[in-house]
């Protein structure tokens, strides 16, 4: 039978931790035997899980024995990790032992250097550290969960549910993971990505920036056919200039920001309103709706009309 170990260190998020042991263990085979057996296994004797102490009944030398090492996430990526965890991971690697990631458990999988040179991810918030701290890393935010082969890694919370699924299709097939799904009450494959979850108060506007007067005034007017000639304008410089310029201060062109504001503003009128999709194309500043979802899906990784069924309240229906 398929081993999971399932990796408690201090400081560990207990809904990730619970994912995979729920996930993995309840899982059944067509015949009706369980397809994984899930052990929980830590380096000491107790793990401070935050609302309660953990005593995990397996040691780390479990990891030998597994055949999917699975790393929930911790509560504060930014600390050193155990030398003989970072150790045994290695050696489990070395054997040819997949490894799993949850939420900021890449920060653990990235400190092996098993990632460098790999695609991976973790939850939003953390993907800028992850990126700074591990530069030989392609850190991609956007996504659920990514899939190298040995080593997979997944953004937070519920995409340890996608993840889990996904290995569950796996080793067994779409049927056992379709079952697996409908008992978590989960799609098996959900719409979109990481990036529809990611809340961008504002396009980059960097306070006391020199642009910030001209990028207030672009979002006030983003429901506008602008420019790049009218922008220029207004900012008193040349397009060549103003291109250097948002470069310099916001990391995109002023088109790409100019975008990014008409698909915020869009969101909040997806999750406020029930105005018809082709109403708020207009309402932000898209030429078509055509124009609008395409752009809409290439900022948040889903469509609109699935962002709207994801975010909309109770109050906009």
């Amino acid at each position: 039978m398929h081993t999971v170990a399932v990796l408690a260190l201090d400081g560990v998020i207990a809904f990730d931790l619970s994912t995979p042991i729920e996930v993995f263990g309840r899982t059944r085979l067509p015949d009706g035997r369980p397809a994984y057996r899930v052990r929980v296994c830590a380096s000491a004797a107790e793990v401070d899980a935050g609302a309660f102490t953990l005593k995990a009944p397996w040691p780390l030398q479990t990891l030998a024995e597994a055949d999917t090492i699975v790393l929930p996430g911790v509560a504060d990526p930014d600390v050193s990790f155990p030398p003989e965890v970072i150790d045994a991971l290695r050696e489990a690697a070395g054997r040819g032992t997949r490894i799993a990631s949850i939420c900021t458990g890449a920060f653990v999988l990235a400190a092996t250097g098993l990632l460098d040179g790999l695609r991976a991810t973790t939850h939003w918030v953390a993907a800028p550290l992850l990126a700074a701290r591990y530069p030989a890393i392609e850190v991609d935010p956007d996504v659920l969960y990514v899939d190298n082969g040995q080593f997979l890694t997944s953004a937070g919370a519920a995409a340890g549910l996608d993840l889990s699924l996904h290995l569950i299709r796996r080793d067994h097939g779409s049927a056992v993971a379709a079952d697996a799904a409908r008992l978590s009450v989960m799609p098996l494959e959900r719409d979109g990505g990481q990036a529809q979850f990611i809340v961008h108060e504002h396009p980059p506007a960097p306070r006391g920036s020199t642009l910030e007067p001209l990028l207030r005034w672009m979002e006030d007017n983003a429901r506008r056919e602008l420019t790049l000639d009218e922008v220029a304008a207004r900012a008193g410089m040349s397009v060549r200039t103003l291109n250097r310029r948002f470069r310099e201060h916001t990391g995109t062109s002023p088109l790409q920001w100019l975008h990014r504001a008409r698909v915020r503003q869009a969101q909040y009128l997806l999750e406020t309103t029930g105005h018809p999709v082709e109403r708020i194309a207009s309402q932000v500043g898209f030429g078509s709706p055509t124009a609008f979802r395409d752009r809409f899906r290439r900022i948040t990784g889903t469509s609109p009309n699935a962002y709207r069924r994801a975010f909309q309240g109770q109050s906009a229906l």
